[in-house]
């Protein structure tokens, strides 16, 4: 086996211009008092990277042009729509009320595990992550539809908040949207 790595230029990737012009997986990330701008960057570059529709910021997540942000983003700023919300409970109901489904990524008593979560590939999705520390905020589980969590085998409670939407969103991208008649043109 001769293996070598693929230089950019083979990689195939689409400028920015043509990117925002593609169609995007009707999944949405919503940031909750994420407070480390190095998870908010790299959260940008795993939306670029999984083609989803848009990044959502709230509370005290740091915003671009963030110096953490743009480092971690690598250029994801620019090609990843997003907004600002400042409060999450706010966007919650915005976001139920134009059709989405909630789904918190949260440990609670009615959590289901992410391998035995399926979605559905005609519902549009916002997925909710907390703060490294303290989770999503208690005002907006009653507002979700679901609660979803990542099993762990080790001693630590939780992954990162970054790590967790790579997971879940290559989880919940593959699962549903990646057979060939599903994927956006």
């Amino acid at each position: 086996m001769n293996l070598r790595k693929l230089k950019l230029e083979e990689l195939g990737r689409p400028s920015i211009k043509d990117f925002k012009a593609t169609e995007k997986f009707p999944v949405i990330f919503v940031l909750d008092n994420v407070r480390s701008a190095l998870n908010v960057g790299s959260i940008f570059r795993t939306a670029d990277a999984l083609g989803i529709e848009k990044l959502c910021l709230c509370g005290i997540s740091a915003q671009p042009p963030h110096k953490e942000i743009l480092k971690t983003a690598i250029g994801a700023t620019a090609s990843v729509d997003w907004m600002y919300e400042n409060s999450v409970v706010q966007l919650a109901k915005q976001l139920k009320q134009t059709g989405y489904q909630l789904m918190g990524i949260e440990q609670t008593n009615q959590s289901i595990e992410l391998q035995d979560w399926v979605a559905k590939k005609d519902q549009k999705y916002a997925l909710f992550f907390g703060n490294e520390v303290d989770g999503l905020s208690g005002e907006l589980l009653p507002l979700l539809d679901c609660a979803v969590e990542i099993p762990q085998f080790g001693t630590k409670h939780s992954f990162n908040v970054a790590v967790t939407a790579g997971i879940v969103g290559w989880h919940m991208i593959a699962n549903t949207y990646l057979q060939k008649e599903n994927q956006p043109s």
